[in-house]
């Protein structure tokens, strides 16, 4: 079982503190940039700066937590079929965003030409969908960025990133992937917070 959790500076050594107690004093190293801990009872914790940022510090949570640090502005673009979300983070606060969604139908259990002329209708919508992504993608994302963090569903993010005018952000896009529902602000509140947090995978649990 894997799962993957984003804790914030200030519980990352608590989170340390209590992957020990669940799984017995884990032994600590830093290796390819990355915390791991390793518990006697065979589950792994491997913690990731956030923003794509290497770690090469003393294998201690606190000098983990110590070593995190934000771009001055960064992006986040969050899309799914019919809906998305964007901002522009700016000092740790965002300075400016947009949430919207389209109309996207369903899928249908018609066939022949009923369902030929339904999927070129939802195509149609999905198409509209992602321009109006990007739009606003491009008015909020104006300006020079040092990351850009994206989630949703990943085809429909790559439709919108191809837009001429946002070519430009994938030579800044960083990891976390962030598996979101449909973007609505509460989500895109969440998703700022999450980007911003330590990464940490968590195998072998049962």
């Amino acid at each position: 079982m894997t799962r993957t959790v984003f804790v914030p500076r200030e519980r990352v050594v608590r989170w340390f503190e209590n992957f020990a107690s669940r799984h017995g004093a884990a032994s600590l190293e830093v290796s390819s940039g990355v915390l791991r801990a390793t518990a006697p009872d065979g589950a792994l914790a491997t913690a990731h700066l956030p923003f794509d940022e290497p770690y090469d510090g003393p294998a201690d949570p606190v000098a983990l937590a110590a070593a995190m640090s934000m771009p001055t502005r960064w992006g986040l673009l969050l899309v799914r079929k019919g809906g998305f979300a964007v901002a522009a983070v700016e000092y740790g606060t965002v300075a400016a965003s947009k949430v919207g969604r389209r109309h996207v139908q369903g899928r249908t259990k018609a066939g022949g030409q009923s369902q030929q002329r339904f999927a070129r209708r939802r195509d149609n919508q999905a198409r509209q969908a992602y321009e109006a992504a990007a739009d606003h993608a491009y008015r909020v994302l104006t300006g020079p960025l040092t990351a850009l963090v994206c989630g949703g569903d990943r085809h429909a993010v790559e439709e919108v990133l191809a837009d001429p005018r946002l070519r430009g952000l994938t030579a800044v896009r960083v990891e976390p992937w962030l598996a979101v529902p449909d973007p609505r602000p509460s989500v895109l509140a969440q998703a700022v917070l999450d980007a911003a947090a330590v990464r940490v995978t968590v195998t072998g649990e049962g």
